[in-house]
């Protein structure tokens, strides 16, 4: 028999599979809970994967939105001394495309006797790109006003405990602590007006860090001319974050050093990690299940046909063809399932893309609806994984129809 022999009573198998008069329509549910249990698994699957996959790009865009790619500071948690040299070395380091000064310390924020507020003050040339896209309020203006009070942009939950919407004078208030003497001088003050809003949904740094401009940091903190806390360094896309460090690192002396974002947030980063290891595994033993229940349905199907068998080992049919049409059957079972499952993951991943009908608790998970990152390569390797195991699936109960003797299975019509 050729190949279209087989796959034609395969896919007659599957189109019209029905058991005895008193229980017809019972196998044919079965074979559709089959089909449907794998489109099931392919879909869950191929949305875990979309959702992991998004989940990371999500937070990886959100910290070196804050933090860049790489950061050089000082190894003895001190201001790093003539920046601008250091800027003009850093920036010869191939593969760098800019690099920002920043100045970074804790203060005090205020607004009145009842709402004050320790942050992390983030004294920049320019509020980076990823903040003024977030922007829910005003601007990401640091300049003076008309008054000339310096503008300040924070996060939309510090704003909300400090009850400071955009216009709001704010004060801020610096002590500084001599490690030799251990004296603690004046604190040092200056006011600044809320001129912008941001929300990254990232709980901790919304409610953590506000911008205000690199000279107003310099006096605030007492810091010298040619003194910042650190140097944020962006790097050519694609390229390794970690090998871009260790470039950095070789051209810098003691005590200035270079580490990756993922080194800087390395629990966030592990965190993302676990997630990206655990869910798409644990999701996988659906398919795994589904591809198994092909056995039972399959087995089921022989029983019924177990004449029809006999019949065509009378007229010829060798137990390879035999055992080929069941094989067929299975991967037509998979075909089906793979197909339908990933149109089903297709369909609501565009759902959720343009409704966000699944929301997530932004304390928890950074972000405030279930992201999507679609990838050809997640729907080849889950369709390519499961028609494997479909077909693996297929091979038990596909090598007991090539074993049944023709004069019984007649017998038993």
């Amino acid at each position: 028999m050729s190949f279209k022999i087989e796959s034609f009573i395969a896919r007659r198998y599957l189109r019209g599979a029905e058991g005895r008069s008193e229980g017809r329509q019972f196998l044919k549910l079965v074979t559709y809970i089959s089909v449907g249990g794998v489109a099931v698994g392919v879909a869950t699957l191929i949305l875990a994967l979309s959702i992991v996959r998004g989940f990371s790009q999500e937070i990886r865009s959100k910290v070196i939105g804050f933090g860049a790619h790489v950061q050089v500071e000082s190894l003895r948690d001190a201001p790093l001394d003539d920046y601008s040299e250091l800027l003009s070395l850093v920036q010869s380091v191939e593969g760098v495309e800019s690099v920002a000064p920043v100045i970074q310390e804790f203060v005090l924020l205020r607004r009145s006797s009842a709402n004050i507020e320790g942050v992390s003050i983030w004294g920049t040339q320019e509020v980076p790109d990823y903040i003024s896209s977030s922007m829910v309020e005003g601007d990401s203006n640091l300049g003076v006003d008309s008054l000339g009070r310096p503008g300040i942009v924070l996060g939309m939950k510090l704003s909300k405990l400090l009850s400071a919407p955009v216009g709001t004078t704010l004060t801020a208030f610096s002590v500084n602590t001599d490690a030799e003497s251990s004296n603690i001088s004046p604190p040092r003050l200056s006011q600044f007006v809320v001129q912008g809003i941001y929300e990254t949904s990232l709980a901790n740094f919304d409610e953590l860090y506000v911008f205000v401009a690199l000279d107003r940091a310099v006096q605030l903190l007492d810091y010298e001319p040619d003194q910042v806390t650190r140097l944020d360094v962006r790097v050519r896309e694609g390229l390794d974050y970690t090998d871009a460090a260790n470039q950095i690192d070789e051209t810098l002396e003691f005590p200035a050093i270079a580490r990756p974002i993922t080194d800087v947030y390395r629990s966030l980063f592990a965190w993302v990690k676990l997630q990206e290891s655990i869910i798409p595994l644990v999701i996988s033993i659906i398919v795994f299940v589904a591809s198994i229940n092909i056995i039972g349905t399959l087995l089921m199907i022989i029983l019924e046909k177990t004449s029809e068998m006999g019949i065509l080992a009378s007229l010829g049919a060798t137990a390879k063809t035999r055992r080929s049409i069941f094989v067929h059957l299975g991967l037509y079972v998979g075909f089906s399932g793979v197909f339908i499952g990933e149109l089903l993951a297709l369909v609501c991943a565009l759902i959720q893309l343009r409704f966000k009908v699944i929301p997530l608790p932004a304390e928890a998970y950074y972000m405030k609806y279930a992201p999507i990152e679609l990838s050809i390569v997640d729907f080849v390797l889950v369709a390519v994984i499961t028609m494997i195991l479909c077909a693996l699936s297929s091979y038990i109960p596909a090598r007991y129809a090539a074993q049944i003797e023709p004069l019984k299975a007649i017998r038993s019509r």
